[in-house]
């Protein structure tokens, strides 16, 4: 990350995943869950969905919901997640490909 200052405050560009910024462990997976979350609050918002109804739907209880609506994913795995937006009605794309690099990432991307 470059630093420089604005405005007399010393600021760092983003890798683009704040999970790695902050040198978390799982960086790429931390922010595929909290992508997959932000998508579930999206489609419980856009349905008009009470916490209890959206539970209902995604074979969860309502207190899990909640946590869930306030970021608290580091419970759930990717694929529940994934299970969960299936479950509210979204279906979601795999795509494997090569990198050049000799490590791949893990990436989200929305439609």
């Amino acid at each position: 990350m470059s630093k420089r200052i604005v405005e007399g405050i010393e600021v760092e560009a983003s890798t683009g995943n704040v999970f790695a910024d902050l040198g978390l462990p799982d960086a790429d997976k931390l922010q595929i869950k909290s992508g997959l979350t932000v998508e579930i609050a999206k489609a419980i918002r856009e349905r008009g969905l009470t916490q209890a109804e959206a539970a209902k739907r995604m074979g969860l209880t309502q207190p899990k919901v909640s946590s869930l609506l306030r970021g608290e994913f580091s419970n759930f795995s990717e694929r529940k997640l994934m299970d969960c937006l299936n479950r509210l009605g979204y279906d979601i794309e795999i795509r494997v490909r090569e990198t050049a690099e000799p490590i791949g990432h893990l990436v989200l991307t929305h439609a």
